[in-house]
């Protein structure tokens, strides 16, 4: 990962972000947040496709012979991305308060959110093993205190390790990868990088770098992607913004 190149391109675009027409910048982030909330819902088994997450979305429209909690899936995904981008607006750090009311507004009318869980959960397919509960509640103590001190070389790392940290500890019963997504958004956004999406197509190579982590402590692999999805969005606005001049 060269993050002095995207520290760079960070702060490119920075400086040419005005350049770029309001209405253009509106599109492009309403594309990225459909995109996302498909891509995001679709990795833990939702059967929307990205047009029909769209026309629930952004039409309103109701979808035909899907369930209504794939619904509440989609529209709650968007609630909490709105959530994340009001706090970051505010400059608020990422803390357990934030985390569990991103949680309860993903699980809105489908479970009780914002609770950490008091039975053993498995993650299917997957060599680790969730703390059981009496464990998890100590490990996710100190996830707040380390996220707070951890000694990550940049924030892409940090960032990373804030989702793989999470999800590997797994603290509620449902949502947790949904939740490991956007906190992971979260610190990119605090460090004034762009949101990022990973692709349902992309989701082998994401959970073998979850896994990775998981098993060895190796969290290469896994901030490796985000960084190369974080230059492909850095690139694009780049893209536009250089069209303007």
């Amino acid at each position: 990962m060269n993050y002095d190149m995207l520290c760079g391109k960070r702060e490119q675009l920075n400086q040419l972000c005005e350049l770029i027409p309001k209405e253009a910048l509106q599109s492009f982030d309403k594309s990225f947040e459909v995109e996302y909330t498909h891509n995001s819902t679709a990795i833990e088994g939702n059967t929307l496709s990205l047009i029909q997450t769209k026309a629930v979305l952004e039409d309103g429209l109701s979808v035909g012979g899907k369930t209504l909690r794939e619904i509440y899936e989609v529209v709650n995904h968007k609630k909490a991305f709105e959530y994340v981008k009001k706090c970051v607006a505010e400059s608020k750090a990422l803390d357990e308060r934030i985390i569990k009311d991103i949680h309860a507004l993903l699980m809105e009318n489908i479970l009780a959110g914002g609770i950490y869980r008091n039975v053993e959960v498995r993650i299917s397919g997957a060599q680790h093993k969730p703390p059981v509960p009496s464990k998890m509640y100590q490990q996710i103590k100190n996830f707040y205190a380390d996220m707070q001190y951890v000694a990550k070389e940049n924030a892409i790392e940090l960032a990373a390790w804030t989702h793989a940290e999470f999800v590997k500890i797994h603290p509620f019963e449902d949502g947790n990868g949904r939740t490991s997504r956007m906190i992971m958004n979260y610190q990119l956004m605090a460090s004034g990088f762009l949101p990022v999406s990973i692709a349902k197509e992309n989701r082998l190579e994401y959970f073998e770098a979850l896994e990775t982590y998981a098993t060895e402590g190796d969290l290469n692999p896994f901030a490796d992607m985000i960084a190369e999805l974080e230059e492909q969005r850095l690139d694009e606005y780049l893209g536009i913004a250089q069209e303007q001049t």
